[in-house]
């Protein structure tokens, strides 16, 4: 058994592999997941913000085993917000395979997640990505979406336009223009894609600012007592998610609207595994809303890639996505 670092990880797996592997796993269900365990803690009392440890399991008969442990650590300035491991196991037999860099398998699964919900959702013609957020997940998300759709040009806004900037400086030479958003309700007007990736506890984007068409990705806010959408944008959009029924209670986006009444959880219209089954009724005409609060399907799938493929077990990665 031997560790596998952020480094390799990212070496890897590419987005067009996992994005396709997610959307057959999530068609097939024949990995198990259960519930999985949040332990919220408070480490200073010179901190407002407790810490949560998050314990995610999951397992494939006659397959792997894996299990994630990760600290989410929002104060963290000189450190990642998000650390921790992704243990791999022979469901079989038990065998540890190997212990993986957990970070950078979340960051990736999750902005895998996203763009196949994107690759469902989106216009087929989206040329404009907004990023709100400028933490780990934004240029992993600003790559996924990328690889479903013809990006042509992002924009990136940050409460700290130098973080912003960091972002741009790190994707230059990507095939699209990069830039800084100073404006959020003028980088809204512009974008055919909204990717939210913040730690925000209010709404950061808003109904009111909504286009005809457009395609809204809320991936932040993974605590009951946190938003990055207003209730407008809620009741407005046509509501998406990565799995029922959880999806539902772990997210402020959601359970504040249906806690008041705004919405109830019938307005949700589908899920990744509808989606990829193509059971969930879909409408590019309007606005469409997917909201992620993150699967320990997600974690096996993209632990399972890296550690197959550095151990020659994966077939040729897929060379496109398929446009739904």
């Amino acid at each position: 058994m031997h560790f596998i670092s952020a480094e390799t990880v990212r070496e890897t797996i590419h987005y067009p592999h996992l994005i396709e592997a997610l959307r057959q796993a999530f068609r097939s269900q024949d990995i198990e997941v259960p519930q999985r365990h949040h332990h919220h803690y408070q480490y200073s009392r010179d901190h407002q913000n407790e810490n949560t440890l998050l314990l995610m399991p999951a397992w494939q008969a006659d397959g792997f085993l894996g299990v994630k442990t990760v600290v989410v650590a929002p104060d963290n300035r000189e450190q990642p917000s998000i650390q921790g491991q992704y243990a791999l196991f022979d469901a079989r037999t038990g065998t540890p395979r190997a212990i993986m860099d957990a970070a950078s398998i979340t960051a990736m699964r999750t902005a895998a997640a996203s763009a196949l919900a994107a690759d469902f959702l989106a216009p087929a013609d989206a040329s404009v990505l907004l990023m709100v957020g400028t933490g780990t997940l934004a240029p992993e998300l600003i790559r996924a979406h990328a690889s479903v759709r013809p990006i042509k040009n992002v924009l990136v806004w940050g409460r700290s336009q130098e973080k912003a900037q960091r972002i741009v400086d790190a994707l230059a030479g990507a095939p699209f223009s990069i830039s800084v958003c100073s404006d959020l309700q003028e980088g809204m007007a512009q974008a055919d894609i909204v990717s939210c990736a913040t730690l925000s506890k209010t709404p950061l984007i808003y109904g009111k600012w909504l286009r005809p068409t457009q395609h809204i990705d809320l991936v932040g806010a993974y605590r009951p007592d946190m938003r990055e959408a207003d209730d407008l944008l809620i009741k407005r959009v046509a509501l998406y998610v990565d799995v029922m029924p959880h999806a539902i209670t772990e997210t402020g986006d959601l359970s504040l609207p249906i806690e008041s009444g705004v919405i109830s959880p019938s307005a949700i219209l589908g899920d990744l595994p509808s989606l990829s089954r193509l059971d969930a009724p879909v409408d590019r005409t309007g606005v469409t809303c997917f909201k992620s609060v993150g699967h320990a399907l997600e974690d096996l799938v993209a632990a399972s890639l890296v550690f197959n493929k550095l151990n020659g077990l994966e077939p040729a990665e897929a060379q496109g996505m398929s446009k739904q």
